[in-house]
């Protein structure tokens, strides 16, 4: 059977399984400080690169998953269906866009410039054209991107086919950065996590992202791929550019967060809920205050100094979609003069850098 033939038949097969399911995963990660939060994935191949899909299928796989904008970023260089699979670099997205916006994903037109080390792999998004980013030279390649408005993004700096034996930063990277030609790196792509790009993206004031970049059909049982979760102040095209430019995202993978305190934070309590009554604890009792987690997230807290005038949990897990105690038990006099009890906790599973976790102050009144 002929590569067109399979290409249509898997195409045929996996647009019939997603019509028949007929439901759409709903991810509960909170909006934050009147920003919306975008579930994001802009790293993924179909058959007009060296994927396996038709593009209507990435459309489809995204409306299932629960996810509000993706990007189509084919190869420009690597492309080994071409001679079965003829067209040009913007053929997939002009196949994708109608059922996208049928079924309300937003659909960024992107494409990868795929070279060697240096510079790699680095994906432009909200190109306007992705033919003319065929250039021999990978600077004016970049370049074009560049004057195309484009937003552009580091891929897996650390994959193992380029950087088999340490993850490093190049001249030419610097350069790149210096000329408003690198914007964000992937700090997780696939299964692959990269401790360097986080540090790289505080230190070099770059937009973090945790993308796919999948190539077949897309399976993720009970989890879910990779994401970038963009705090954009509408949900729209536009939206996500800016907030891609102001450096306004979160990487998601598994049950992890990364990403600027500033956001991490916010984050974390709009997911939770908790009576703000006072406690009245006083020496030799106990108060129980109930916890809901409404978001998919399990948060992994471990605290980080003694309480004062109280005994509390060492080790806590709020679950996700559950209602989580916390125990509490007064062991001075002075915890019943104190109007405020501050608890001081690590969210072992939220990071800032690749060493630093986010420390978040649980607060109740006490009179």
């Amino acid at each position: 059977m002929g590569f067109k033939k399979v290409v249509f038949l898997l195409a045929v097969l996996l647009t019939f399984q997603l019509a028949e399911a007929q439901s759409r995963r709903i991810i509960a990660i909170p909006d934050i400080n009147g920003y919306k939060t975008l579930k994001c994935d802009f790293h993924m191949h179909t058959v007009f690169s060296d994927g396996t899909v038709w593009p209507t299928v990435r459309v489809e796989e995204a409306w299932a998953e629960g996810l509000d904008a993706i990007s189509i970023t084919d190869h420009i260089e690597y492309r080994p269906h071409s001679k079965d699979v003829v067209a040009d670099h913007n053929r997939s997205f002009e196949i994708a866009s109608p059922l996208a916006r049928q079924l309300d994903i937003l659909l960024v037109r992107g494409a990868e410039i795929t070279r060697s080390m240096p510079p790699g792999h680095l994906n432009a998004l909200f190109i306007s054209n992705a033919n003319l980013l065929e250039r021999e030279d990978v600077n004016d390649a970049i370049k074009e991107a560049r004057d195309q408005g484009a937003f552009l993004l580091w891929n897996h700096p650390g994959w193992k086919a380029q950087q088999p034996d340490t993850t490093l930063w190049f001249e030419e990277h610097t350069y790149l950065l210096n000329n408003n030609m690198l914007h964000g790196i992937e700090v997780y792509n696939a299964s692959e996590y990269y401790p360097e790009a986080i540090d790289w993206a505080n230190e070099k004031k770059l937009t973090m992202f945790a993308n796919s970049d999948v190539h077949g059909p897309m399976d993720v049982n009970d989890g879910h791929r990779p994401l970038t979760l963009v705090f954009a102040k509408s949900r729209t095209e536009g939206g996500i550019k800016e907030a891609l430019f102001s450096g306004r995202t979160a990487v998601y993978f598994n049950n992890t967060l990364m990403g600027k305190s500033a956001l991490l934070e916010p984050l974390f309590f709009s997911s939770l809920k908790y009576s703000d009554a006072p406690l009245r604890l006083t020496n030799g009792t106990s108060k129980v205050v109930n916890i809901t987690n409404n978001s998919d997230v399990d948060y992994e807290l471990v605290l980080v100094q003694p309480g004062v005038g109280l005994d509390a949990p060492e080790s806590l897990t709020l679950k996700a979609h559950h209602v989580t105690p916390l125990n509490l038990n007064g062991n001075s006099e002075e915890i019943a003069k104190t109007g405020e009890i501050n608890l001081y906790y690590s969210v072992k599973n939220m990071f800032t850098a690749s060493d630093e976790n986010l420390i978040v102050t649980l607060s109740f009144k006490n009179l």
